[in-house]
């Protein structure tokens, strides 16, 4: 009111009782609220905010000098201020003379306590001394003749005096050295300072240069916090493992098979062979699919084929249908109700990898499944499948043989872990199994980010959590025949035609509607597109599925021709593996069959030239007499011949050496088998 700011301490019938928080020889003042009323009507009152505010959430600690002195300084005016006519001078007067008595002190002391008592709120924390204002913490200091801060004690000299040049400096330094992504360390900086300042006053001595303290404190007093985190870690790193999280993954789903997370990993263990266990194999490929909003794991792929879509796509498939075949097959019996996770998420996240292309397209424009893609070197946005590989890992432990330890270097001395392997595939995998099985069922989620709505006696556990989000959230998730969600999960690739079949990897096949269209058939008037569409299983060569319409699931099932017989009962891995070494094998053998090609033409090259020297002069004989001669000349050539021949034929006077013993009529006939009818007959 007026310019000055008041504090209403007491109100009693018309009038109330305020001080004037400003001033520092105040006392408490009557004033008539209608007056007050009629100010405010005029808009020369109003309130305003309580400037002490912030002392009432002080908290000293017990045995601080600040709340001795709170508590002391409290008691001494506790009779002042608990007096009902406080604002009257001679009732005031009289208990302070009565204080003075019994207490030793001063009369400016009660005073100058009980203005600050009511000045700053009438509560005891408006007692407290202003430590929180010693030292100007936070003000930046001048240094006017000599440097700041508490002399040397060990150190020589006095040291340098922090002026505005010298913090331009400090700043170069920091902003080029330090606040950048290199890992350059503060002590660096500070040298790199050094260089600088010394160029601008060379001949310095080294004990007066600006110290490493007095460029942190710049340091610490000029730059955030933020600031530098952000700026000294690269824009990956900063978003992946330092930026602030505003929200968590089961937020922004909104039940079971809303989002499923894959990702992969190579498994810390190595593994022998099922078919042979003296043969070390190495460590598994596992992928993980896991429901974002149960943390269920829906699915798993565990196998050597590196990260690809043709093991992603293994996964998935088994994320999406019935897996009590495939646990009866490890020896490990369930009911679908032990893992319901049967049928189509809405979406897919992974990595910018597997799922990145156009092989996935037919899963997500057929059956409305939303494929997303993280951003590059972001597996923070995964996190939940991330997070489980930590957990599938602890499920086997360091005493599982073959474990990698925490470096993969061998000690000195130490043993090769590799050579202790003897877990099979078939036991990993069994492993695996039980630990996804026992998550799924009995796992505790501690840190799990539960709903309102959530009922506090649901447990925390993935399988409640599915079957409590199916009933109460999203519903079933969409469900699709096996054999058609197969053939839409298998690997894609353009298939040539010609009249030997459809050509993919090099293999040749065939099927009962290829040959009805006639695009089997030879010669040139007949019509044939020259690529099909074609999906195939790695798991199996011996057939894959033909596409005739685009945009369509519709197949044609087609199996190996005899040209590529070889290649019967294997996978295409197999496939890839043996034409890569006959590729290899048959370039080696082309090198040889060029360096003897080269050596053939010389020799027929040398030949021609001798003939040609050795040919007799025959120009003086016409050429129709050459002609006309040809004939008697190639009589004579094969009398000449076959009287060579026959003299190196001797006949043998000799009796048989063996005694010849007849085949009876019962004998089986030992002829040469003749194929005349398969070879030129019509197929079946």
């Amino acid at each position: 009111m007026n310019g000055s700011r008041y504090r209403v301490l007491q109100l009693f019938g018309d009038m109330l009782v305020w001080i004037d928080i400003e001033d520092k020889s105040a006392f408490p003042e009557i004033a008539s609220c209608e007056e007050l009323e009629e100010a405010a009507q005029n808009s020369t009152l109003e309130r305003i905010e309580d400037p002490f505010r912030e002392l009432a959430y002080e908290a000293p600690q017990e045995g601080t000098t600040a709340r001795a002195k709170r508590d002391s300084n409290y008691e001494l005016i506790k009779p002042l201020i608990e007096l009902q006519d406080f604002y009257d001078p001679k009732s005031r007067g009289q208990l302070i003379s009565q204080i003075l008595a019994e207490q030793r002190s001063t009369k400016q002391t009660l005073y100058r306590l009980a203005r600050r008592y009511w000045q700053r709120g009438q509560i005891p924390n408006a007692l407290l001394p202003d430590y929180k204002n010693s030292g100007g913490r936070g003000k930046k200091r001048v240094a006017k003749e000599k440097k700041l801060g508490r002399p040397r004690k060990h150190g020589p000299g006095v040291g340098a005096k922090v002026d505005e040049f010298t913090e331009r400096l400090f700043r170069i330094a920091i902003d080029r050295y330090l606040l950048n992504d290199k890992g350059h360390s503060f002590p660096y900086a500070h040298r790199r300072f050094h260089t600088a300042y010394l160029n601008y006053f060379p001949g310095t001595p080294e004990e007066e240069l600006p110290s490493k303290w007095q460029m942190m404190h710049f340091y610490k007093r000029e730059y955030l916090q933020t600031e530098a985190l952000e700026k000294r870690a690269s824009q990956i790193a900063y978003s992946k493992d330092i930026r602030p999280l505003h929200g968590t993954a089961a937020s922004q789903v909104l039940g079971p098979g809303s989002r499923y997370e894959i990702d992969a990993t190579i498994a810390d263990v190595y593994l022998v062979s099922d078919s042979e266990r003296g043969n070390i194999v190495g460590r598994p490929v596992v992928y993980m699919v896991i429901d974002v909003f149960s943390r269920m794991v829906a699915g798993f792929y565990i196998g050597f084929e590196n990260a690809s879509y043709a093991a992603a796509m293994q996964a998935l498939y088994m994320s999406m249908v019935d897996k009590t075949a495939y646990c009866q097959d490890l020896d490990c019996p369930i009911t679908p109700d032990d893992w319901p996770c049967i049928g189509l998420p809405d979406a897919i996240l992974a990595d910018r990898g597997e799922l990145l292309g156009h092989q996935i397209e037919s899963l997500e424009t057929n059956f409305s499944v939303r494929i997303e893609n993280t951003a590059p070197y972001r597996g923070d946005a995964k996190g939940i499948v991330e997070r489980n590989f930590r957990t599938m890992h602890a499920s086997f432990g360091r005493f599982v043989p073959g474990y990698v330890s925490g470096t993969k270097v061998k000690k000195r001395g130490g043993k090769d872990y590799r050579l202790d392997a003897k877990l099979t595939v078939r036991d990993f995998s069994q492993i695996i199994l039980s630990s996804v099985l026992y998550h799924n069922r009995y796992a505790v989620l501690e840190k799990y980010d539960r709903d309102a709505d959530m009922p506090t006696d649901l447990p925390s556990t993935p399988i409640h959590l599915w079957n409590w989000g199916i009933q109460h959230r999203t519903g079933r998730l969409h469900q699709i025949e096996e054999d058609a969600l197969r053939i839409a999960l298998l690997p894609r690739k353009t298939a040539t035609l010609s009249d030997q079949g459809a050509r993919i990897f090099g293999l040749f096949y065939t099927s009962s509607e290829l040959l009805q269209r006639g695009w089997q058939h030879r010669g040139k008037d007949v019509k044939r597109p020259k690529s099909i569409e074609a999906a195939y299983d790695p798991l199996d060569a011996s057939r894959i599925y033909l596409f005739p319409s685009v945009g369509s699931n519709k197949h044609w099932v087609a199996k190996l021709t005899d040209r590529s017989r070889e290649f019967r009962c294997a996978s295409f891995w197999d496939v890839w593996q043996l034409r890569e070494e006959q590729k290899k094998t048959n370039a080696k053998a082309q090198l040889g069959a060029t360096s003897q090609r080269r050596q053939h033409e010389e020799f027929v090259l040398t030949k021609i030239a001798e003939a040609e020297r050795a040919a007799p002069d025959t120009s003086v004989i016409s050429d129709t007499k050459k002609i006309s001669a040809i004939n008697e000349n190639k009589r004579r050539e094969k009398a000449f011949e076959r009287q060579k021949k026959g003299d190196q034929v001797r006949p043998n006077t000799k009796g048989p050496s063996a005694k010849i013993i007849p085949l009876s009529e019962s004998e089986p006939n030992l002829d040469y088998p003749d194929h005349i009818d398969e070879l030129f007959g019509d197929d079946d």
